[in-house]
């Protein structure tokens, strides 16, 4: 009998092979740009998409994305995913609270607003009033709330705006007793936060860019520290810092909870190093000077997360290369008597936060956080019991706080908020999310398997449905990121649960250059060994293949910005493994990144080009841009991007896929997904649903997979 449920298969076979039909792509012109890197000759001839404000470049995107977006349109169960994205993730989002003085304030999305709204009450009992709304601040909600910083007393507050999910943040004051903004407006700020002290604050700003130039891709010079008084013009401004005989520098400030003292941090990341200089500055003395604290940088990190009478409490991984607390004696008569405050255990130390006089240390057990507290004297407290295995983040507050905040998640738990007593040490709830799905239906597995080069057991975190058999049928999505000390912790994403839902498997590789394991394992997958990150993550899809999750087939991959580099990489080099790969805002041009906007910053973790021999030969050998091939059978690959995204600018991107459009002669599709009015990542809700909808599409569709939901309109 041809069924309803026959003719609907039917129907999807049909429209999954029209859609491997070979696609006609834009014809993307070619210039004569060749450069020398140490007497290697490399050709740029899309040289010219790296002009995001052109006619040209703007009419280039219009035709990809029209490729593109007629591709996804004929997807039959786009809308589907679409519609499941938004029922799951249509439920109460709220964040930990933060006190100031009576008040309490948190942020709230109701479920599908586009952007957060920030509340405050009287009290934990009391009714909570709007502050801001920053749904209500565009027609489309991409100005986002960046910043919300109160002052001491509570009467004003710094407000830090970005549009179009940009990197650059305008600044504002409110004042909180009118909910008004005064006429204070600061401008190009950047990499800052916003650090009170008397009747103002601290910040980082970059100079204005020239009216010739990008803002949203010229590179960005000479960071500078500012003062600003309320009620002035940013013209005003008291410059505190500046160097402009190192242009590529991040110099940040931050005061401590008294206002005592202000701390200046150091990083030079362009030249290499790793870490930073620590400066401070007495605000209550008669001679307002920095004095170093660390004085030179390397690579070794400090930061002073408390200070007493007469130290600084500082995290550093310095001869510790899982981090440590140490105490700084600023009242010795060298001002540098140091002593271990919490030694270096053999679990990384990733986060260290204060409240009511105790310390909460966050370290790393095979990826599952432990919380540790101590007194101000290193003296160990009490560890903070959580529900399983999965990641806390929180435990902030005020020197005279009796209680404090934290947000516990994993996989399949979602974000709930616990008040922790600081006196008794016991944990309450005091908030979980209502969610229209039963987490029970779902498990997480980690699994381990061994690096290629012998070295290291690396860490794999496996969802899917109980009911899931292992037959290897299933479409299974690997992500990764491997770089940068960022740590892939356990942590709930609704928009997951329908991947799942339909079919899907789900894995999180924690690879080498993260910091899941301390700087050892960072430095493992930095540099020139940063082949260590691609091989792990070739080895996670081999385990899923071996171990009958899935198929090659119907293993798709998928990474964001350095991850997006990971998924370049991999499938010039093992394209044969994956089914479906998907690439999200890439440093894909391995040469040229250091030339746009913070880039210069990536060269520790990466290495430059232009600097050292050693490093051009390992960045050209690996760099996704300069490694397409013409004999190699891609599989099918969606590149995503923005036009607003100035960290990753977006020229990454249309190099890349410009080059694989040209080179690759297969059938597998290969495009890109420009979205406008979007940055590094989605700058709504709305967006962001959409675009993890097309991603759900295109995987099913192109590992040629039907999903277990039904697709028939």
């Amino acid at each position: 009998m041809f069924t309803k449920k026959l003719a609907g298969l039917l129907c999807f076979l049909l429209v999954s092979v029209s859609l491997f039909a070979q696609l006609k792509y834009p014809v993307t012109k070619k210039i004569n740009q060749v450069d020398d890197y140490f007497g290697t000759k490399v050709s740029d001839p899309y040289r010219w998409l790296e002009d995001d404000k052109s006619a040209e470049t703007k009419s280039w995107v219009d035709a990809q994305n029209k490729v593109t977006q007629d591709y996804l349109e004929q997807i039959p169960y786009r809308k589907q995913f679409q519609d499941a994205i938004e029922k799951v993730y249509n439920y109460a989002k709220y964040s930990a609270p933060f006190r100031n003085g009576d008040w309490y304030y948190f942020y709230k999305n109701d479920g599908l607003q586009n952007q957060s709204v920030l509340f405050r009450q009287k009290g934990l009992t009391a009714e909570p009033e709007l502050v801001i709304d920053p749904n209500t601040l565009s027609p489309d909600g991409t100005t986002r709330l960046q910043l919300f910083n109160l002052s001491k007393d509570g009467n004003y507050a710094v407000v830090g705006l970005s549009k179009g999910g940009s990197d650059w943040q305008t600044y504002y004051v409110r004042d909180m007793k009118t909910g008004k903004n005064l006429d204070d407006e600061i401008n190009w700020v950047k990499v800052s936060g916003a650090s009170w002290a008397g009747d103002g604050f601290y910040y980082s700003r970059y100079p204005a860019p020239e009216k010739k130039a990008s803002d949203l891709s010229a590179k960005n010079e000479n960071h500078l520290v500012y003062y600003h008084t309320v009620g002035t013009a940013q013209s005003a401004d008291k410059l505190v810092f500046e160097d402009k005989a190192n242009p590529q520098r991040f110099h940040t400030a931050q005061t401590s909870e008294d206002e005592r003292f202000l701390y200046l941090y150091i990083s030079d990341r362009g030249k290499g190093f790793d870490g930073n200089a620590v400066s401070y500055m007495d605000l209550k003395a008669a001679d307002k000077k920095f004095i170093p604290l660390v004085a030179n940088i390397s690579n070794d990190d400090y930061s002073v997360v408390e200070n007493t009478d007469h130290s600084f409490i500082v995290k550093t991984n310095a001869n510790a290369p899982n981090s440590k607390l140490m105490v700084f004696d600023f009242t010795s008569p060298d001002m540098m008597r140091s002593a271990d405050l919490v030694a270096e255990k053999p679990e990384p130390l990733q986060q260290v936060s204060s409240a009511g006089g105790k310390l909460f240390l966050n370290y790393l057990k095979d990826i599952s956080v432990r919380t540790l507290v101590y007194d101000l004297n290193g003296a160990y407290v009490n560890e903070v019991k959580f529900p399983g295995i999965g990641n806390a983040s929180g435990f902030d507050g005020n020197h005279d706080d009796e209680f404090t905040f934290y947000s516990f998640t994993s996989f399949t738990y979602p974000p709930t908020i616990y008040k922790y007593d600081i006196t008794t040490g016991k944990s309450e709830r005091f908030r979980a999310p209502e969610v229209s799905f039963e987490p029970k239906m779902y498990e997480i597995k980690q699994v381990f398997y061994p690096s290629k080069d012998g070295k290291a057991k690396i860490p794999m975190f496996i969802v899917q449905k109980t009911a899931t058999k292992m037959d290897g049928s299933h479409v299974t999505l690997l992500y990764g990121y491997g770089g940068f000390n960022i740590s892939l912790l356990p942590s709930f994403n609704a928009t997951l649960i329908p991947f799942l839902d339909a079919g899907g498997v789900y894995a999180v590789a924690n690879l080498r250059g993260g910091g899941e394991y301390g700087e050892s394992w960072h430095k493992a997958g930095m540099l020139l060994n940063k082949q260590n990150v691609f091989d792990d993550f070739i080895g996670a899809g081999e385990y899923l293949i071996a171990n009958n999750y899935t198929t090659s087939k119907r293993l798709a991959i998928r990474g964001g910005s350095n991850g997006g580099l990971l998924v370049g990489a991999v499938i010039n080099q093992r394209p044969d493994l994956f089914g479906s790969a998907i690439a999200q805002v890439g440093v894909m041009d391995m040469l040229r990144f250091q030339k746009f906007t913070i880039g210069w910053n990536w060269i520790a973790d990466y290495g430059s080009s232009e600097k050292d021999e050693a490093n051009f030969k390992n960045l050209y050998a690996y760099s996704p841009l300069h490694n397409i091939k013409a004999d190699i059978n891609y599989p099918p690959t969606l590149v995503t991007t923005a036009d607003h995204d100035d960290r990753v600018v977006p020229a990454h991107s249309f190099k890349y896929i410009a080059t694989l459009q040209e080179k690759y002669k297969g059938k597998n599709p290969v495009i890109i997904r420009i979205d406008t009015n979007s940055g590094h990542g989605a700058s709504n809700t709305k967006k962001n649903i959409e675009q993890i909808a097309d991603i759900y599409s295109f995987i099913f569709n192109t590992t040629g997979t039907k999903p277990e939901f039904n697709v028939e309109k």
